[in-house]
């Protein structure tokens, strides 16, 4: 049984069309006009147990419409979900005791209390023994470091403060599947490292299933050995993290800085024959690009043989610009990859 299993899933809202001017909302009182959106086009993917995915796209994908719907807050207009086996809007009292769910604009804590104190509700609600609940906490405070935190009213945190509170929230339960959306929106790289960290080790202790989505494409590379990509409600890739980077990368770059000056015409004989381009960035440093066919090492012992070098340094295409990338495709069905 898979942790997540999605059926072609759609689903369609229905909006108001205001029409303009005093006689326009007139119209409006008496008959109105709707449009009809789909924000997720009969999508299907499946989530094995203990697998970390993630699941982006751009603003207005319907990324968070999935979530929404994952997580039994919306009600799908057509196709099947089960998560945990479980169809979530459906089997909502029971479903809800295996997950766990961050939105990173929204709060489960209660504002103006301590946070211990919406931690106990949470225990009460999710219907967690005494016992269980203080081996849990004791784990999840000392992870997160969260002891000075938790007589503090909610208000008064950091959002760093309050993101990793709000994740020990939700596993208070000890669930089997966590949802985040966007958990390290706003964060600084110390704390983001932070919760990167937590969730690469609850995922080995626990295999915790966990499905992420973020604009912050470090937060992917982190954690994710795979990656659903969504585009006007389809999904445009499902795969791996390196296959997407071998598909769609452009190779390497790899910078020089040499000892004295070098002569780019003499740096072109060298690697005579192979698929490269160099520029020259000043008088000691220049760089080379090297296409994904190429093996660098091929480069490197001709260039390092013949030239007194100081340092070198190697980039590879990072995920924003394969992602970039394949959206300037334009077309879901050049990126398909299952």
């Amino acid at each position: 049984m898979f942790a997540i299993d999605v059926q072609d899933l759609r689903k369609e809202f229905k909006i108001q069309k205001n029409r303009e001017g005093v006689t326009g909302a007139l119209k409006d009182l008496f008959r109105r006009e709707y449009t009809h959106v789909t924000a997720v086009k009969d999508i299907s993917f499946q989530i094995p147990k203990g697998e970390i995915c993630g699941y982006i796209g751009e603003n207005g994908a319907g990324k968070s419409t999935t979530i929404k719907m994952l997580t039994g807050i919306l009600v799908p207009t057509a196709g099947h979900i089960k998560v945990n086996g479980f169809v979530p809007h459906q089997e909502r009292e029971k479903f809800v005791q295996g997950i766990g769910v961050v939105f990173g604009q929204r709060s489960q804590l209660w504002w103006d209390i301590g946070v211990i104190e919406s931690f106990q509700l949470l225990r009460k609600v999710y219907k967690v023994g005494e016992k269980e609940f203080k081996l849990r906490l004791d784990e999840l405070v000392e992870r997160l470091q969260l002891n000075e935190l938790l007589n503090r009213p909610v208000r008064k945190l950091s959002l760093g403060q309050r993101m990793r509170c709000e994740l020990a929230a939700s596993l208070i339960h000890n669930p089997e599947i966590l949802f985040l959306d966007e958990p390290t929106i706003g964060l600084d790289i110390v704390v983001k490292t932070e919760i990167r960290d937590f969730l690469k080790s609850l995922n080995q202790r626990y295999e915790t299933t966990i499905l992420l989505t973020t604009h912050d494409l470090q937060d992917i590379e982190a954690l994710c050995s795979r990656v659903i990509m969504l585009d006007d409600g389809q999904i445009i890739y499902d795969g791996g993290l390196e296959e997407m980077k071998e598909k769609w990368g452009k190779g390497k770059e790899v910078q020089f800085q040499f000892a004295d000056r070098h002569d780019i015409t003499k740096l072109r004989l060298l690697t005579a024959g192979l698929p490269v381009e160099w520029s020259e960035e000043n008088e000691v440093t220049a760089k080379v690009w090297i296409p994904l066919d190429v093996n660098v090492s091929d480069v490197l012992s001709r260039v390092v043989g013949s030239t007194e070098i100081r340092d070198i340094k190697i980039f590879e295409t990072n995920t924003d610009d394969i992602v970039r990338e394949i959206y300037k495709t334009g077309s879901a069905g050049e990126a398909v990859h299952v």
